[in-house]
Protein backbone atom coordinates (compact mmCIF):
# COMPACT_ATOMS: atom_id res chain seq x y z
CA UNK A 1 0.00 0.00 0.00
CA UNK A 2 1.32 3.46 -0.91
CA UNK A 3 2.51 5.71 1.88
CA UNK A 4 0.16 8.58 2.72
CA UNK A 5 1.52 11.85 1.28
CA UNK A 6 2.33 14.65 3.70
CA UNK A 7 -0.10 17.49 4.30
CA UNK A 8 2.16 19.84 2.35
CA UNK A 9 2.09 17.53 -0.68
CA UNK A 10 -1.72 17.31 -0.56
CA UNK A 11 -1.99 21.08 -0.19
CA UNK A 12 0.44 21.66 -3.09
CA UNK A 13 -1.53 19.28 -5.32
CA UNK A 14 -4.93 20.80 -4.54
CA UNK A 15 -3.51 24.32 -4.89
CA UNK A 16 -2.01 23.52 -8.31
CA UNK A 17 -5.22 21.95 -9.60
CA UNK A 18 -7.28 24.91 -8.35
CA UNK A 19 -4.93 27.40 -10.02
CA UNK A 20 -5.01 25.70 -13.41
CA UNK A 21 -8.77 25.26 -13.65
CA UNK A 22 -9.13 28.92 -12.64
CA UNK A 23 -6.62 29.87 -15.34
CA UNK A 24 -8.62 27.90 -17.91
CA UNK A 25 -11.84 29.63 -16.86
CA UNK A 26 -10.48 33.16 -17.14
CA UNK A 27 -8.36 32.60 -20.27
CA UNK A 28 -11.02 33.95 -22.63
CA UNK A 29 -12.06 36.95 -20.49
CA UNK A 30 -8.50 38.32 -20.24
CA UNK A 31 -8.39 38.68 -24.03
CA UNK A 32 -12.12 39.31 -24.49
CA UNK A 33 -11.73 42.43 -26.69
CA UNK A 34 -9.49 40.54 -29.16
CA UNK A 35 -11.71 37.45 -29.21
CA UNK A 36 -14.84 39.57 -29.57
CA UNK A 37 -13.30 41.38 -32.55
CA UNK A 38 -12.48 38.05 -34.20
CA UNK A 39 -16.03 36.80 -33.63
CA UNK A 40 -17.65 40.07 -34.64
CA UNK A 41 -19.49 40.57 -31.33
CA UNK A 42 -19.36 43.01 -28.39
CA UNK A 43 -16.90 42.34 -25.57
CA UNK A 44 -19.82 42.74 -23.16
CA UNK A 45 -20.96 39.27 -24.27
CA UNK A 46 -18.14 37.80 -22.19
CA UNK A 47 -20.71 37.86 -19.39
CA UNK A 48 -22.72 35.22 -21.23
CA UNK A 49 -19.59 33.08 -21.60
CA UNK A 50 -19.03 33.25 -17.85
CA UNK A 51 -22.71 32.51 -17.19
CA UNK A 52 -22.62 29.38 -19.34
CA UNK A 53 -19.36 28.23 -17.75
CA UNK A 54 -20.76 28.58 -14.25
CA UNK A 55 -24.06 26.96 -15.21
CA UNK A 56 -21.92 23.92 -16.02
CA UNK A 57 -19.95 24.37 -12.80
CA UNK A 58 -23.14 24.65 -10.74
CA UNK A 59 -24.46 21.36 -12.13
CA UNK A 60 -21.11 19.59 -11.72
CA UNK A 61 -20.69 20.78 -8.13
CA UNK A 62 -23.96 19.11 -7.12
CA UNK A 63 -22.74 15.75 -8.43
CA UNK A 64 -19.20 16.26 -7.13
CA UNK A 65 -19.78 14.88 -3.63
CA UNK A 66 -21.13 11.58 -4.97
CA UNK A 67 -18.38 11.39 -7.61
CA UNK A 68 -15.70 11.92 -4.96
CA UNK A 69 -17.15 9.14 -2.82
CA UNK A 70 -17.31 6.70 -5.74
CA UNK A 71 -14.17 7.51 -7.75
CA UNK A 72 -11.96 9.39 -5.27
CA UNK A 73 -11.00 13.06 -4.93
CA UNK A 74 -7.83 12.86 -7.05
CA UNK A 75 -9.58 11.03 -9.89
CA UNK A 76 -12.39 13.62 -9.82
CA UNK A 77 -9.74 16.37 -10.00
CA UNK A 78 -8.08 14.72 -13.00
CA UNK A 79 -11.41 14.51 -14.79
CA UNK A 80 -11.98 18.20 -14.08
CA UNK A 81 -8.60 19.17 -15.52
CA UNK A 82 -9.25 17.10 -18.66
CA UNK A 83 -12.66 18.71 -19.21
CA UNK A 84 -11.14 22.19 -18.76
CA UNK A 85 -8.43 21.37 -21.32
CA UNK A 86 -11.04 20.17 -23.79
CA UNK A 87 -13.18 23.25 -23.22
CA UNK A 88 -10.33 25.72 -23.72
CA UNK A 89 -9.30 23.88 -26.90
CA UNK A 90 -12.82 24.18 -28.31
CA UNK A 91 -12.88 27.89 -27.39
CA UNK A 92 -9.85 28.26 -29.68
CA UNK A 93 -12.23 27.75 -32.63
CA UNK A 94 -13.26 31.22 -33.82
CA UNK A 95 -16.99 30.71 -33.47
CA UNK A 96 -19.58 31.92 -30.92
CA UNK A 97 -21.08 28.42 -30.84
CA UNK A 98 -17.68 26.87 -30.13
CA UNK A 99 -17.11 29.41 -27.35
CA UNK A 100 -20.46 28.48 -25.81
CA UNK A 101 -19.71 24.73 -25.94
CA UNK A 102 -16.22 25.30 -24.58
CA UNK A 103 -17.58 27.45 -21.74
CA UNK A 104 -19.94 24.68 -20.61
CA UNK A 105 -17.15 22.07 -20.71
CA UNK A 106 -14.81 24.31 -18.72
CA UNK A 107 -17.58 24.79 -16.16
CA UNK A 108 -18.19 21.04 -15.91
CA UNK A 109 -14.47 20.63 -15.22
CA UNK A 110 -14.30 23.52 -12.76
CA UNK A 111 -17.26 22.43 -10.62
CA UNK A 112 -15.84 19.27 -8.96
CA UNK A 113 -12.48 20.76 -7.99
CA UNK A 114 -13.40 22.58 -4.77
CA UNK A 115 -15.58 19.77 -3.30
CA UNK A 116 -12.79 17.30 -4.07
CA UNK A 117 -10.13 19.40 -2.37
CA UNK A 118 -12.43 20.12 0.60
CA UNK A 119 -12.84 16.36 1.03
CA UNK A 120 -9.06 15.93 1.20
CA UNK A 121 -8.35 18.89 3.48
CA UNK A 122 -11.29 18.39 5.88
CA UNK A 123 -9.89 14.98 6.84
CA UNK A 124 -6.51 16.34 7.88
CA UNK A 125 -7.01 19.92 9.11
CA UNK A 126 -7.75 20.83 12.77
CA UNK A 127 -10.92 22.91 13.16
CA UNK A 128 -9.07 25.91 14.61
CA UNK A 129 -6.81 26.16 11.53
CA UNK A 130 -9.38 25.51 8.82
CA UNK A 131 -9.86 29.11 7.66
CA UNK A 132 -6.13 29.59 7.08
CA UNK A 133 -5.48 26.19 5.45
CA UNK A 134 -8.51 26.43 3.21
CA UNK A 135 -7.51 29.99 2.34
CA UNK A 136 -4.07 28.77 1.25
CA UNK A 137 -5.70 26.25 -1.06
CA UNK A 138 -8.16 28.82 -2.37
CA UNK A 139 -5.31 31.14 -3.34
CA UNK A 140 -5.23 28.87 -6.39
CA UNK A 141 -8.16 30.81 -7.86
CA UNK A 142 -6.47 34.25 -7.92
CA UNK A 143 -3.14 32.59 -8.77
CA UNK A 144 -4.86 31.17 -11.82
CA UNK A 145 -6.03 34.68 -12.59
CA UNK A 146 -2.47 35.96 -12.23
CA UNK A 147 -1.20 33.30 -14.63
CA UNK A 148 -3.93 34.11 -17.13
CA UNK A 149 -3.43 37.88 -16.83
CA UNK A 150 0.34 37.64 -17.27
CA UNK A 151 0.62 34.82 -19.82
CA UNK A 152 -2.39 34.86 -22.11
CA UNK A 153 -2.34 38.48 -23.43
CA UNK A 154 1.41 38.21 -24.02
CA UNK A 155 1.12 34.84 -25.77
CA UNK A 156 -1.82 36.12 -27.80
CA UNK A 157 0.34 38.98 -29.04
CA UNK A 158 3.15 36.61 -30.04
CA UNK A 159 1.44 33.46 -31.36
CA UNK A 160 -2.21 34.55 -31.61
CA UNK A 161 -5.05 34.07 -29.12
CA UNK A 162 -6.06 30.67 -30.49
CA UNK A 163 -2.60 29.16 -30.03
CA UNK A 164 -2.42 30.76 -26.56
CA UNK A 165 -5.62 28.88 -25.64
CA UNK A 166 -4.05 25.58 -26.74
CA UNK A 167 -1.01 26.23 -24.53
CA UNK A 168 -3.34 26.66 -21.53
CA UNK A 169 -5.08 23.38 -22.42
CA UNK A 170 -1.75 21.55 -22.57
CA UNK A 171 -0.70 22.83 -19.14
CA UNK A 172 -3.96 21.51 -17.63
CA UNK A 173 -3.37 18.06 -19.12
CA UNK A 174 0.20 17.97 -17.80
CA UNK A 175 -1.10 18.71 -14.29
CA UNK A 176 -3.61 15.85 -14.56
CA UNK A 177 -0.73 13.50 -15.37
CA UNK A 178 1.46 14.92 -12.59
CA UNK A 179 -1.03 14.13 -9.79
CA UNK A 180 -1.58 10.52 -10.90
CA UNK A 181 0.89 9.09 -8.31
CA UNK A 182 -1.36 10.43 -5.51
CA UNK A 183 -4.37 8.34 -6.57
CA UNK A 184 -3.42 5.11 -4.79
CA UNK A 185 -3.16 6.65 -1.32
CA UNK A 186 -5.52 9.64 -1.38
CA UNK A 187 -8.33 7.80 -3.17
CA UNK A 188 -8.11 4.79 -0.86
CA UNK A 189 -11.35 5.87 0.88
CA UNK A 190 -13.44 5.73 -2.31
CA UNK A 191 -16.48 3.47 -2.43
CA UNK A 192 -16.95 1.95 -5.93
CA UNK A 193 -20.38 0.69 -4.87
CA UNK A 194 -21.70 4.19 -4.13
CA UNK A 195 -24.63 4.87 -6.42
CA UNK A 196 -24.76 7.98 -8.57
CA UNK A 197 -28.35 8.90 -9.36
CA UNK A 198 -29.39 11.98 -11.30
CA UNK A 199 -32.24 12.99 -8.98
CA UNK A 200 -30.38 12.43 -5.72
CA UNK A 201 -27.21 13.91 -7.16
CA UNK A 202 -29.01 17.18 -7.80
CA UNK A 203 -31.32 17.30 -4.79
CA UNK A 204 -29.25 15.60 -2.08
CA UNK A 205 -26.63 18.34 -1.55
CA UNK A 206 -29.31 21.05 -1.65
CA UNK A 207 -31.46 19.18 0.90
CA UNK A 208 -28.44 18.96 3.20
CA UNK A 209 -27.66 22.68 2.86
CA UNK A 210 -31.19 23.98 3.32
CA UNK A 211 -31.90 21.69 6.27
CA UNK A 212 -29.16 23.53 8.24
CA UNK A 213 -29.74 27.26 8.78
CA UNK A 214 -26.04 28.08 9.01
CA UNK A 215 -25.25 26.30 5.73
CA UNK A 216 -28.22 27.95 4.00
CA UNK A 217 -27.02 31.41 5.10
CA UNK A 218 -23.49 30.66 3.89
CA UNK A 219 -24.93 29.55 0.55
CA UNK A 220 -26.86 32.83 0.23
CA UNK A 221 -23.84 34.91 1.22
CA UNK A 222 -21.64 33.09 -1.30
CA UNK A 223 -24.25 33.75 -4.01
CA UNK A 224 -23.93 37.49 -3.36
CA UNK A 225 -20.15 37.56 -2.94
CA UNK A 226 -19.67 35.61 -6.17
CA UNK A 227 -21.56 38.26 -8.14
CA UNK A 228 -18.97 40.86 -7.11
CA UNK A 229 -15.95 38.58 -7.49
CA UNK A 230 -16.58 37.32 -10.99
CA UNK A 231 -17.90 40.65 -12.26
CA UNK A 232 -14.59 42.15 -11.16
CA UNK A 233 -12.37 39.48 -12.71
CA UNK A 234 -14.46 39.17 -15.87
CA UNK A 235 -14.80 42.86 -16.71
CA UNK A 236 -11.71 44.51 -15.23
CA UNK A 237 -9.63 44.20 -18.41
CA UNK A 238 -12.51 45.34 -20.61
CA UNK A 239 -13.27 48.26 -18.26
CA UNK A 240 -9.64 49.42 -18.23
CA UNK A 241 -9.30 48.96 -21.99
CA UNK A 242 -12.56 50.58 -23.11
CA UNK A 243 -13.35 53.13 -20.37
CA UNK A 244 -9.78 54.11 -19.44
CA UNK A 245 -8.17 53.48 -22.88
CA UNK A 246 -5.42 51.24 -21.54
CA UNK A 247 -3.67 48.67 -23.72
CA UNK A 248 -4.55 45.01 -23.21
CA UNK A 249 -1.04 44.31 -21.91
CA UNK A 250 -1.30 47.04 -19.24
CA UNK A 251 -4.87 46.08 -18.36
CA UNK A 252 -3.85 42.41 -18.07
CA UNK A 253 -0.99 43.41 -15.78
CA UNK A 254 -3.35 45.37 -13.52
CA UNK A 255 -5.70 42.37 -13.41
CA UNK A 256 -2.73 40.21 -12.42
CA UNK A 257 -1.86 42.65 -9.62
CA UNK A 258 -5.46 42.61 -8.37
CA UNK A 259 -5.47 38.81 -8.49
CA UNK A 260 -2.19 38.73 -6.59
CA UNK A 261 -3.79 40.99 -3.99
CA UNK A 262 -6.53 38.36 -3.84
CA UNK A 263 -3.89 35.73 -3.05
CA UNK A 264 -2.55 37.85 -0.20
CA UNK A 265 -6.09 38.65 0.91
CA UNK A 266 -7.11 34.99 1.11
CA UNK A 267 -4.17 34.28 3.40
CA UNK A 268 -4.61 37.44 5.49
CA UNK A 269 -8.38 37.12 5.91
CA UNK A 270 -8.07 33.43 6.76
CA UNK A 271 -5.50 34.22 9.44
CA UNK A 272 -7.56 37.11 10.85
CA UNK A 273 -10.69 34.95 10.89
CA UNK A 274 -8.97 32.17 12.84
CA UNK A 275 -7.04 34.44 15.19
CA UNK A 276 -9.19 37.51 15.81
CA UNK A 277 -12.60 38.12 14.25
CA UNK A 278 -14.19 34.75 13.54
CA UNK A 279 -15.66 33.89 10.13
CA UNK A 280 -18.95 35.80 10.28
CA UNK A 281 -17.45 39.13 11.38
CA UNK A 282 -14.64 38.64 8.86
CA UNK A 283 -17.12 38.14 6.01
CA UNK A 284 -19.06 41.24 7.11
CA UNK A 285 -15.89 43.36 7.10
CA UNK A 286 -15.02 42.15 3.61
CA UNK A 287 -18.51 42.99 2.37
CA UNK A 288 -18.12 46.55 3.66
CA UNK A 289 -14.76 47.00 1.94
CA UNK A 290 -16.13 45.60 -1.33
CA UNK A 291 -18.98 48.11 -1.21
CA UNK A 292 -16.61 51.03 -0.73
CA UNK A 293 -14.36 49.91 -3.60
CA UNK A 294 -17.36 49.38 -5.89
CA UNK A 295 -18.37 53.00 -5.34
CA UNK A 296 -14.85 54.32 -5.96
CA UNK A 297 -14.16 52.29 -9.14
CA UNK A 298 -16.30 54.46 -11.49
CA UNK A 299 -14.21 57.45 -10.41
CA UNK A 300 -10.91 55.88 -11.51
CA UNK A 301 -11.04 57.41 -14.99
CA UNK A 302 -10.92 60.85 -13.36
CA UNK A 303 -7.93 60.03 -11.14
CA UNK A 304 -5.34 60.01 -13.91
CA UNK A 305 -2.62 58.02 -12.11
CA UNK A 306 -1.81 54.34 -12.53
CA UNK A 307 -0.62 54.07 -8.93
CA UNK A 308 -3.96 55.15 -7.51
CA UNK A 309 -5.79 52.84 -9.90
CA UNK A 310 -3.52 49.97 -8.83
CA UNK A 311 -4.13 50.67 -5.13
CA UNK A 312 -7.93 50.83 -5.43
CA UNK A 313 -8.22 47.74 -7.62
CA UNK A 314 -5.76 45.84 -5.43
CA UNK A 315 -7.88 46.49 -2.34
CA UNK A 316 -10.98 45.60 -4.36
CA UNK A 317 -9.32 42.37 -5.51
CA UNK A 318 -8.03 41.42 -2.06
CA UNK A 319 -11.58 41.52 -0.68
CA UNK A 320 -13.76 40.45 -3.63
CA UNK A 321 -11.41 37.55 -4.39
CA UNK A 322 -10.22 36.88 -0.84
CA UNK A 323 -13.43 35.77 0.94
CA UNK A 324 -13.63 32.18 -0.33
CA UNK A 325 -11.29 30.43 2.08
CA UNK A 326 -13.10 31.81 5.14
CA UNK A 327 -16.45 30.77 3.66
CA UNK A 328 -15.36 27.26 2.60
CA UNK A 329 -13.73 26.55 5.95
CA UNK A 330 -16.93 27.56 7.75
CA UNK A 331 -18.96 25.29 5.44
CA UNK A 332 -16.67 22.40 6.35
CA UNK A 333 -17.04 23.25 10.06
CA UNK A 334 -20.82 23.48 9.88
CA UNK A 335 -21.26 20.34 7.75
CA UNK A 336 -22.28 17.06 9.44
CA UNK A 337 -19.37 14.68 10.03
CA UNK A 338 -18.12 13.06 6.83
CA UNK A 339 -20.26 15.25 4.57
CA UNK A 340 -17.91 18.18 3.90
CA UNK A 341 -17.69 17.48 0.15
CA UNK A 342 -21.48 17.16 -0.21
CA UNK A 343 -22.14 20.33 1.82
CA UNK A 344 -19.45 22.16 -0.16
CA UNK A 345 -21.01 21.03 -3.43
CA UNK A 346 -24.45 22.19 -2.29
CA UNK A 347 -23.32 25.63 -1.18
CA UNK A 348 -21.10 26.02 -4.24
CA UNK A 349 -24.10 25.48 -6.48
CA UNK A 350 -25.47 28.70 -5.01
CA UNK A 351 -22.06 30.37 -5.42
CA UNK A 352 -22.05 29.42 -9.08
CA UNK A 353 -25.67 30.54 -9.49
CA UNK A 354 -24.51 34.02 -8.48
CA UNK A 355 -21.94 33.87 -11.24
CA UNK A 356 -24.55 32.72 -13.76
CA UNK A 357 -26.80 35.66 -12.84
CA UNK A 358 -24.22 38.37 -12.07
CA UNK A 359 -22.00 38.91 -15.13
CA UNK A 360 -24.85 39.02 -17.69
CA UNK A 361 -26.64 41.61 -15.52
CA UNK A 362 -23.36 43.50 -15.17
CA UNK A 363 -22.94 43.46 -18.96
CA UNK A 364 -26.54 44.57 -19.41
CA UNK A 365 -26.07 47.53 -17.06
CA UNK A 366 -22.83 48.46 -18.84
CA UNK A 367 -24.56 48.30 -22.24
CA UNK A 368 -27.56 50.37 -21.12
CA UNK A 369 -25.49 53.05 -19.37
CA UNK A 370 -22.57 52.95 -21.79
CA UNK A 371 -20.24 52.70 -18.80
CA UNK A 372 -18.59 49.75 -17.12
CA UNK A 373 -17.96 52.04 -14.15
CA UNK A 374 -21.70 52.40 -13.54
CA UNK A 375 -22.03 48.62 -13.53
CA UNK A 376 -19.30 48.40 -10.88
CA UNK A 377 -21.19 50.91 -8.73
CA UNK A 378 -24.28 48.68 -8.96
CA UNK A 379 -22.35 45.95 -7.11
CA UNK A 380 -23.15 47.75 -3.87
CA UNK A 381 -26.65 46.22 -3.97
CA UNK A 382 -25.61 42.57 -3.39
CA UNK A 383 -23.17 43.81 -0.74
CA UNK A 384 -26.00 45.41 1.25
CA UNK A 385 -28.08 42.22 1.08
CA UNK A 386 -25.06 40.17 2.17
CA UNK A 387 -24.54 42.35 5.24
CA UNK A 388 -28.21 42.01 6.17
CA UNK A 389 -28.06 38.20 5.96
CA UNK A 390 -24.94 38.00 8.13
CA UNK A 391 -26.51 40.26 10.76
CA UNK A 392 -30.01 38.75 10.68
CA UNK A 393 -28.91 35.12 11.09
CA UNK A 394 -25.74 35.53 13.16
CA UNK A 395 -27.29 33.47 15.99
CA UNK A 396 -27.38 30.35 13.79
CA UNK A 397 -23.57 30.28 13.82
CA UNK A 398 -23.32 31.00 17.55
CA UNK A 399 -25.48 27.93 18.29
CA UNK A 400 -23.53 25.61 15.98
CA UNK A 401 -19.99 26.83 16.61
CA UNK A 402 -17.59 24.02 17.56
Amino acid sequence: MSATPSTSVVLAATLSVQALVAMALITLPVVAPVVAESLGISAAYVGLYIAMAYAGAMTASLFAGGAVRRFGAIRASQAGLALCALGVSICAIASPIASAIGAVLIGLGYGPITPASSHLLAKSTPAHRMSFVFSIKQTGVPLGGVLAGVMVPGLAGIIGWQSAFLVVALISLLCAVAIQPLCASLDADKNPDHRLSFGNGLAGPLRLVFSHRSLAVLAGVSFLFSITQVSLTTYMVTYLHEDLSMSLIVAGFILAVAQMAGVIGRLLWGYMSDRFLGPIKMLACLALLIGVCALITPLLKHMGTYWLILIVLSIFGSCAIGWNGVYLAEVARQAPAGQASIATGGTLSMTFLGVVVGPPLFGLIASITGSYGAAFAALTLPVVVCLWLLWRYRAAFARTAP
